[in-house]
């Protein structure tokens, strides 16, 4: 792949993954941004932390069920109409949880509505999408399209403590929901359009090419897929946990709300850091030994979060080693992905894989809640992310090269 392709891509479509960018960070509205929430919602209703987030879990698991044939539509119909209709019913069902009145029911009840409306912006649509667009510059492309997490993970805390110090948490969820929404929708009308997406005016037919890669059947057998499964599963159910405890873990040292929230908003910093240099990486060395490096970051962030007590300097450290990672784990993924089945059943292979990133997500902060609950502290927790991390990098390790590289 030559620079002049690369430079090309971005000239024609520069756009799109910034757009894709904003759609992902809406898809990850209810995760990275509940943090601030798990308290103040805990303490109106009496709930403890593994009531208030067993939420989280029905949202991610639905997500898991649904991930394949979510794929399989968008290979078939391109991701745009999945795109625009999801993130109005995104926002809309987030703003729906200041509803909540404190019956369990209830509280299930709107997070099964916000698992169902977070259906069409699951990563694979906005990858989809830049995936047909890129293929000289993909790593780099494909960190621009997810450093919508880290923008989420660095906004959607300090956004939501602001809130809800100055409106209380049901309205303060409102009116995040409204922000978005009022900033992200223009974009993804605008500017969100993959090459299987009826194409617009302007834009040639031949990008509408036929793409090469394994049948999903082929796909689903390798153990190459059963690897990047594992690594996806074990990656996803300690580093989600750690971003969604991360106010929560730091105030029981003893930092209040908003101090707690600075320092994890250099979660979502670093990981901007974190995507960007990984797709760099990406496109010029093996994926499997740039994401192995990258898994074992947490493992270190975690001895720090262990050792540090009530000391900032540390903290913020292990905030960054863990955004750091964060901005590299989908990445990763979806990169190797590409290189190693191709992309014409790219929707529904990478469903597959973000099932068992739905799976770590819904069951981590869960378990991460009933350890504190258990243990009145996250330590155990942050030694089982120490060994689930180097689990995962060992499973990328282990990966051949992809075909095109031999």
């Amino acid at each position: 792949m030559t620079a002049t392709g690369a430079t090309a891509e971005w000239r024609r479509h520069y756009m799109l993954p910034i757009a894709a960018a904003l759609g992902y960070a809406t898809s990850v509205i209810h995760i990275y941004g509940l943090g601030p929430y798990i308290g103040p919602i805990s303490e109106t209703f009496g709930w403890s932390r593994t009531q208030t987030t067993f939420g989280l879990t029905i949202a991610t698991l639905v997500q898991a069920v649904f991930s394949l044939p979510i794929g399989v539509a968008v290979d078939r119909l391109g991701p745009r109409l999945f795109g625009l209709a999801g993130i109005l019913l995104t926002t809309g069902a987030f703003a729906l949880l200041g509803t909540a009145t404190g019956d369990r029911g209830n509280w299930f009840l709107l997070w099964g509505l916000l698992a169902v409306a977070t259906l069409p912006v699951q990563a694979t649509i906005w990858t989809s999408a830049v995936a047909t667009r890129f293929e000289a510059s993909r790593g780099l492309a494909f960190a621009v399209t997810l450093c919508g997490a880290s923008v989420a993970a660095a906004v959607f805390p300090l956004l939501g403590s602001w809130l809800i110090k100055m409106h209380g948490w049901q309205t303060a969820v409102v009116i995040q929901a409204a922000i978005w929404v009022a900033i992200v929708f223009p974009m993804i009308f605008l500017f969100f359009r993959g090459a299987h997406d009826k194409p617009a005016r302007n834009v040639a037919r031949e990008e509408r090419r036929e793409l090469a890669g394994v049948s999903l059947a082929q796909g689903l057998k390798s153990t190459i897929y059963l690897r990047l499964l594992l690594a996806s599963l074990l990656f996803t159910f300690t580093i989600i946990a750690l971003v969604v405890h991360f106010v929560p873990i730091l105030t029981d040292r003893g930092a209040d709300p908003l101090r707690a929230a600075g320092i994890a908003s250099l979660v979502g910093f670093s990981s901007i850091a974190g995507r960007l240099v990984t797709g760099l990486l990406l496109d010029r060395f093996r994926g499997s030994l740039v994401g192995a490096g990258a898994f074992m970051l947490p493992a270190i962030g975690s001895i720090l979060l262990l050792v540090s007590g009530d000391a900032a300097l540390p903290q913020a450290a292990a905030a960054i080693l863990i955004g750091l990672t964060l901005g590299a784990e989908v990445d990763v993924i979806v990169y190797l992905t590409t290189r190693h089945f191709g992309l014409k059943n790219f929707g529904a292979l990478y469903g597959g894989l973000l099932a068992a990133l739905s799976v770590g997500t819904s069951l981590g902060p869960l378990t991460a809640s009933a350890v504190f609950d258990r243990y009145h502290g996250y330590g155990p927790f942050l030694w089982l992310t120490v060994a689930f991390m180097a689990a995962s990098s060992l499973a990328l390790l282990s990966l051949p090269k992809p075909a095109d590289e031999k």
